[in-house]
């Protein structure tokens, strides 16, 4: 016992690692793509300068070399384009080397066409921004050095070009062109910039989400160990009130009484239906679960179920309609016997006179809806639907009603909905995919 407070621990922070870990592959997937987009826009622009400095201005380039590098970085591009459209898992090193790539385009585009002369070599910075903004520290200041060097040896080794003399101040090409670079250097980063950080804020949206998640499952489960627990310490009390309960209808003096025996009977009805509870708790917090697993079809379950809950709750008026016209196969557990018991249960205490549960079949989903006329949920209550420990009914503690609900349901890979009725009232519909309880040979409650 005293090892479980540290085994949790552990399992929080695995749950923590891999939470950040799954947000942090999205957005580095994200980023991926914004960099494949952003390399377009450098194709594009690669392809309209060279042809007005050569048609426009009348420039010698060495176009072959040109138009073979730019062919590589587009073959690139749409191989990148290809293998991250399957792929969404990226790394810090993948990020690396797509940035090495676009660097050493530049490099070879600014080696055939001036070198460090070219004003567009300014767009060096727009890669540094770039690393600064995507990779890891360490990552970054490689790329500054590997930027750095390229710059340094492009002064050194290059072509150079024969532009027009005589050109001076705005004129200058030379001058146009790093204005060019400029705007373009611009609106990239604006560009890119503002994506990145809508990237940015979304992932820490979800993770935000996840971790909410997380801390919601590791309640539940801290709840299931304190419910079996409490289930396990209620058994005994109750098997010896039960032979007490049979004693005392045997005891002669007893069973002349017939009002007394009448009241033994109710005695031992309710006691028989809290140890029932009792094993329904065991059921949902994994035990005996072979036992929990039962194969009948979804018309009979639903049948049955609105059938138990309508003879042990008081309600005056219970409207049951089952729209399913298929039978099929399923299998069903506790916990979702449990589950909806608990919606009915929360529209009863809400409107104990009506209470109204459909059932029907949109294409490959069960959808369960419950209605009643009472109070409808706080707006507040609405727009925080399955947060633990919010109630309408006023009393500590409550509120986990739901909660759990909504929790089992995303568990099957469903939802829940609640929303107020015009005419008064409340209306809560469970959807979930019948894949999830569909009956196939060899399968045992996905739950």
């Amino acid at each position: 016992m005293e090892s479980r407070p540290n085994t949790l621990g552990i399992q929080d922070r695995l749950k923590e690692q891999w939470v950040s870990s799954s947000v942090e592959n999205a957005a580095g997937h994200t980023n991926m793509l914004q960099l494949i987009h952003l390399r377009w826009l450098a194709v594009v622009g690669q392809v309209t300068t060279i042809s007005v400095v050569s048609l426009g201005y009348g420039i010698q380039l060495p176009l072959p070399q040109m138009v073979a590098v730019l062919a590589c970085l587009i073959a690139f591009n749409i191989g990148s384009h290809l293998r991250w459209h399957e792929q969404r898992v990226v790394t810090n090193s993948e990020l690396f080397f797509a940035l090495l790539v676009d660097v050493a385009s530049l490099t070879a585009q600014l080696y055939f066409s001036g070198g460090a002369s070219n004003p567009f070599a300014f767009l060096y910075l727009l890669q540094v921004i770039l690393s600064a903004v995507l990779l890891e520290t360490w990552t970054t200041w490689i790329f500054v050095l590997i930027t750095s060097s390229c710059l340094a040896g492009l002064s050194i080794l290059s072509k150079p070009l024969e532009l027009p003399s005589g050109q001076e101040g705005f004129f200058s090409l030379y001058v146009q062109g790093m204005l060019l670079c400029f705007m373009l250097n611009a609106v990239l980063l604006v560009f890119f910039i503002t994506r990145i950080n809508q990237n940015v804020r979304a992932a820490d949206a979800q993770l935000a989400l996840l971790r909410q998640r997380a801390v919601e499952e590791d309640h539940i489960v801290r709840m299931g160990l304190l419910a079996s627990g409490a289930a396990h310490e209620l058994g005994t009390p109750l098997a010896t009130m039960s032979v007490i309960l049979g004693d005392w209808k045997r005891m002669p003096q007893l069973a002349r009484n017939a009002d007394l025996l009448e009241e033994i009977g109710e005695m031992q009805a309710q006691l028989q239906r809290c140890k029932k509870i009792v094993s329904g708790i065991l059921l949902s917090a994994g035990e005996a679960r072979g036992e929990s697993s039962a194969k009948t079809t979804i018309n009979t379950f639903l049948n049955d179920l609105a059938k138990e809950w309508q003879s042990s709750r008081p309600v005056v008026s219970f409207v049951y309609k089952n729209y399913i016209k298929d039978d099929l196969p399923v299998v069903f557990d506790s916990t979702l016997k449990q589950m909806i018991f608990n919606v009915l249960d929360n529209a009863a205490d809400a409107s104990p006179h009506w209470v109204s549960f459909e059932a029907t079949r949109e294409g490959g989903a069960l959808q369960l809806t419950v209605t009643d006329a009472g109070a409808g949920f706080p707006p507040a209550m609405l727009a925080h639907l399955g947060k633990p420990y919010q109630s309408s009914k006023g009393h500590a503690g409550g509120g986990l009603g739901l909660f759990l609900v909504v929790n089992v349901a995303r568990t099957l890979g469903g939802v829940v909905n609640a929303r107020n009725r015009p005419e008064g009232g409340a209306m809560v519909s469970l959807t979930l995919p019948l894949a999830s309880i569909i009956y196939e040979e060899g399968k045992v409650n996905g739950i």
